[in-house]
């Protein structure tokens, strides 16, 4: 707010698509005035993209809900994995999660986004399993597996057919993100099971806190949501 000059444009949202495209008018200690231009609408995307993010050592967990919200991932799920050396317990385990709610919030004002990201309760492997079942499409990123996600998502809407994807439109593509040191055996035959698929990414072995990243921006643009329109005008013209 203290960066903010009179006659400067500023976006006002609900986080849920709505907003409100303003100018600066006034700029006070605590508050700011701001006269609105026009009010614009996004439709929520569809169908959504949901990583399941491991826990992580540090601050990895929480450099990964920073730029996978940048890069436009609907919701992001903590995973208590069975590598992951930090746990969410108790008080500990609350606040944890709030630091990663603050996280995406400010990270969402950050790249002006009009829909912003959910950050689910803290889920075990049965949790993901259920939520694995339920999805349109599950990925589970595995170094050693012989499938590429780059293509997959290509490939599953064309085996679809148009029809069927229109109907995923309201449902979700979900990725699985292990945590250092990888999914281990028995997690990778739990997700299979449920139904995911197993996939790796490239060549190199990626971090925890980027490979999510990265493979939520090679779904995004198979699902050609970055070629898509970022706002429209809300009154309907």
């Amino acid at each position: 707010m203290r960066r903010l000059r009179a006659g400067e444009p500023v976006d006002v949202t609900d986080g849920r698509g709505g907003a409100l495209e303003c100018v600066v008018v006034a700029v006070r200690r605590d508050e700011i005035d701001c006269a609105v231009r026009r009010r614009v609408g996004l439709a929520p995307p569809g169908p959504r993209l949901v990583v399941v993010q491991a826990l992580a050592k540090g601050d990895r967990g929480e450099r990964a809900v920073e730029m996978l919200t940048e890069v436009g991932v609907d919701e992001i799920v903590p995973w208590s994995a069975a590598r992951s050396v930090v746990r969410w317990e108790g008080e500990r385990g609350a606040r944890s999660r709030q630091r990663w709610a603050r996280t995406a919030a400010e990270a969402a004002k950050q790249s002006h986004r009009l829909h912003w990201p959910e950050v689910a309760d803290l889920v075990g492997t049965p949790e993901l399993s259920r939520r694995v079942a339920s999805a349109s499409l599950a990925v589970a990123l595995h170094e050693e597996a012989e499938r590429p996600l780059v293509g997959l998502v290509g490939g599953w809407r064309a085996a679809a057919g148009e029809a069927a994807v229109k109907m995923a439109g309201a449902g979700e593509i979900l990725l699985v993100v292990g945590p250092e040191g990888g999914l281990d055996d028995a997690e990778v035959d739990t997700l299979r099971q449920a139904g995911a698929t197993v996939a790796r990414l490239g060549p190199t072995v990626l971090r925890t806190s980027t490979a999510g990243v990265v493979a939520a921006s090679v779904v995004l643009a198979e699902l050609g949501r970055w070629g898509a329109p970022d706002r429209q005008d809300g009154s309907g013209r």
